[in-house]
């Protein structure tokens, strides 16, 4: 899993080395910004409540409709920010983005536990930026 427009650079000079992403994150092409998604299903309810790797498998789900939607994959994300209500929700995200990324050539990530999403029951929030090699398709 690799994208020739994107270059990776996992370990820049005089920056520590990071855990399970790319310190840098650059490529040519066209810009796909996915707002943040959380575990709702395409009806609008909530998958797997209070269970923090039901609700990252959604969200990753999520996030590849999204991106498909925009004529992107996985392969082309550069960044993903990360929100969780408790940073032990973290290694559920990234079992779940490890079943997605090239692990070898991951994107640039940030992670922030904040003190609540919108709803209580909502454990995890991911948003993705990603830039897609062609033309754009105008669909809208």
């Amino acid at each position: 899993m690799s994208s020739s427009h994107l270059t990776h650079i996992i370990e820049p000079p005089g920056v520590a080395p990071g855990t399970g992403y790319t310190q840098v994150v650059t490529g040519t092409g066209r810009l796909v910004q996915v707002s943040g998604q959380v575990a709702f299903d395409e009806h609008g309810e909530l998958v797997g409540p209070g269970d923090p790797e039901a609700q990252a498998r959604q969200v990753f789900e999520n996030l590849r409709h999204c991106l498909a939607a925009a004529g992107a994959g996985f392969p082309d994300v550069v960044k993903f920010t990360v929100f969780v209500t408790d940073v032990a929700y973290l290694p559920a995200v990234r079992k779940a983005r490890d079943e997605h990324v090239d692990t070898a050539r991951p994107p640039a990530s940030s992670a922030v536990q904040v003190a609540a999403l919108f709803r209580p029951d909502v454990l995890i929030e991911i948003e993705a930026l990603a830039v897609v090699a062609g033309p754009a398709d105008r669909t809208s």
